[in-house]
């Protein structure tokens, strides 16, 4: 068996994708079913707020947990692929023995286990929740009071379902990414599109082997638009819990789009520069500073990160103007909401903060890459 439960241990960028779409759908959904089990005590006073406590659990399970899950499939994919691609050779030697695709694939179930561990994380900790959740849902006492419930369907829809169904992804998938010959994992053969060309001067090179890098990891790039958007539609969407829900609402919201953010970027940059170590090397052989390799690998995913900050406002805005406008049209004590542009703007230049630190952070880590170690590698 050459895929591991210890290999599994690793993806914990999908524990943490999982957690956290498992934390607010079972918030949400337990409170959802907890409310539809009282419908014949709400006072007809109290039926708007009710009705949009409910419009609001569907809508915040259906944008937030289906976001989180899509997410979680493309970064599946992307660990199967590295994978594959780093155990080339011993699954093309695997493949010449005679095993099948599909024999192979088999052993990429045991990805579902990180599915697994971060569901019941969430799902355990959702619990945790609940009890001040509820308080807060209901702060203005306009429903009954209720104590949150167990609903053994949730169990089974958010633990056990998405266990088996990411274990069936991994394995079709991973059946896809095996059906090439043996040959070509033996060699470590990739594709590459592109044409070489031959008297480039020091700027055009860099400029080349900056879009080389987009675009042979086009994944990565959707990271990094994703870390961007967790941060930029999060930390802006907690910054309005305060006025339109409550601080603990803010607050949960706030720490979830930071953990996103900064898995999402760690892995994207990571894997980066792990993916372009020889060539890193080889540019320092031939003279380049740590500045040019800077911009030949790292930089390039700047614009995507900026598309990903502005994606995630106008993400955030029209999502509360809908919850406002619409959900909770006809509830008193709702503030109107507009966009506010001192906190985007505040947020913008925090981002442009953290970010460029944090390149600037791994263009340092680049001048740690031992060469000797790399030239020797096979």
């Amino acid at each position: 068996m050459i895929v591991s439960i210890k290999d599994s241990v690793k993806l914990f960028g999908i524990s943490i994708m999982a957690c956290c779409a498992v934390t607010v759908c079972n918030l949400f959904l337990n409170y959802y079913l907890d409310l539809k089990a009282m419908a014949d005590q709400i006072n007809p006073m109290a039926q708007v707020f009710y009705d949009a406590q409910l419009m609001t659990s569907k809508v915040v399970c259906s944008v937030s947990g289906g976001c989180l899950a899509a997410t979680t499939v493309v970064m599946l994919f992307f660990y199967i692929k590295h994978y594959i691609d780093s155990h080339s050779k011993e699954i093309g030697i695997l493949k010449a023995l005679g095993y099948s695709d599909f024999r192979i694939a088999r052993g990429f179930s045991v990805f579902g286990l990180s599915v697994f561990t971060g569901c019941l994380t969430g799902w355990l900790l959702s619990f945790l929740l609940m009890p001040a959740f509820y308080r807060k849902q209901n702060a203005e006492g306009y429903l009954p009071e209720m104590s949150a419930s167990f609903h053994p369907v949730l169990l089974f829809l958010l633990l056990i379902l998405p266990t088996l169904v990411f274990g069936l992804i991994a394995v079709g998938y991973s059946v896809i990414k095996l059906h090439q010959p043996c040959v070509n994992l033996l060699k470590g053969i990739v594709k590459a599109k592109g044409k070489n060309r031959d008297g480039k001067d020091k700027k055009d090179f860099v400029a080349e082997m900056k879009s080389s890098v987009l675009r042979s990891r086009k994944t990565l790039v959707f990271f990094i638009v994703f870390s961007s958007f967790c941060f930029s539609s999060m930390v802006q969407m907690s910054a309005s819990m305060k006025d339109l829900a409550s601080e603990m609402m803010g607050f949960m919201i706030f720490i979830i789009g930071i953990v996103l953010a900064f898995t999402t970027l760690y892995i994207a940059m990571t894997s980066v520069i792990r993916s372009n170590q020889k060539n890193i090397a080889m540019m320092r052989v031939f003279g380049y500073d740590s500045r040019d390799c800077k911009r030949s690998v790292l930089d390039g995913y700047r614009p995507a990160a900026y598309i990903g900050f502005v994606l995630g406002s106008l993400y955030q805005y029209v999502l509360l103007k809908i919850m406002v406008d619409i959900v909770f049209a006809g509830v008193e004590g709702v503030p109107e909401y507009e966009f506010d542009f001192p906190v985007c703007f505040v947020m913008l230049v925090l981002f442009v903060i953290v970010y460029e630190g944090i390149m600037f952070a791994y263009g340092r880590a680049m001048k740690k890459i031992p060469l000797k170690q790399i030239m020797s590698e096979d």
